[in-house]
């Protein structure tokens, strides 16, 4: 799912936004959690992220590359709604379909399907969308994201947390860290 929520309850931002990245990481052949993508035929696994408005990791989801996107859309809003009790609308890309926006309102979280103009050509951005891009591209300048070198998913879960905490520090410090890809 991609995007970002409605309004500000209470302050601060509201998080609201998730998305399932078609990332086929490497794996090697991790306790049954490992498939095949039908589309690529790559084995590997799949991540999908829920971000805020900020880009900010709010859940991780790793699965098989085999899995359907609304196994991992599902899995999102169940991890968003148990762990946040502010966010109210989710954007989603069109890779989800009916089944996670009804997930979405068993949870309490409205899931709307942002669909691309068929009028325009080529790459444009999608509203709201690229936040959850961004997050994706930040997180691939941590070297043990890249590929995926975990043997559990709750491993290569908690790796986008500590990465995605390390982007948190750096944000709050000002601090600038070469990448590993820079030396």
């Amino acid at each position: 799912m991609v995007g970002a929520g409605d309004g500000t309850p209470q302050g601060g931002p509201e998080p609201g936004g998730a998305r399932h990245p078609e990332c086929s990481c490497g794996s090697r052949g991790a306790r049954g959690v490992d498939g095949v993508r039908s589309g690529k035929k790559v084995p590997g696994r799949k991540r999908g992220l829920a971000v805020d408005v900020l880009g900010l990791v709010i859940a991780v989801v790793v699965v098989a590359a085999s899995a359907h996107e609304n196994a991992v859309g599902i899995a999102l809003l169940d991890r968003v709604a148990a762990d946040t009790d502010t966010v109210e609308k989710a954007l989603a890309d069109q890779g989800f379909k009916k089944a996670v926006v009804a997930h979405g309102e068993k949870v309490g979280i409205e899931v709307e399907v942002v669909a691309r103009n068929p009028a325009q050509a080529g790459f444009v951005p999608q509203a709201k969308r690229w936040v959850v891009e961004r997050a994706y591209g930040i997180l691939m300048l941590h070297r043990r994201l890249v590929r995926d070198y975990e043997h559990l998913p709750r491993s290569s879960e908690s790796r986008v947390y500590w990465a995605m905490t390390a982007v948190i520090l750096r944000r709050l410090t000002g601090a600038t860290v070469p990448a590993w890809r820079t030396t």
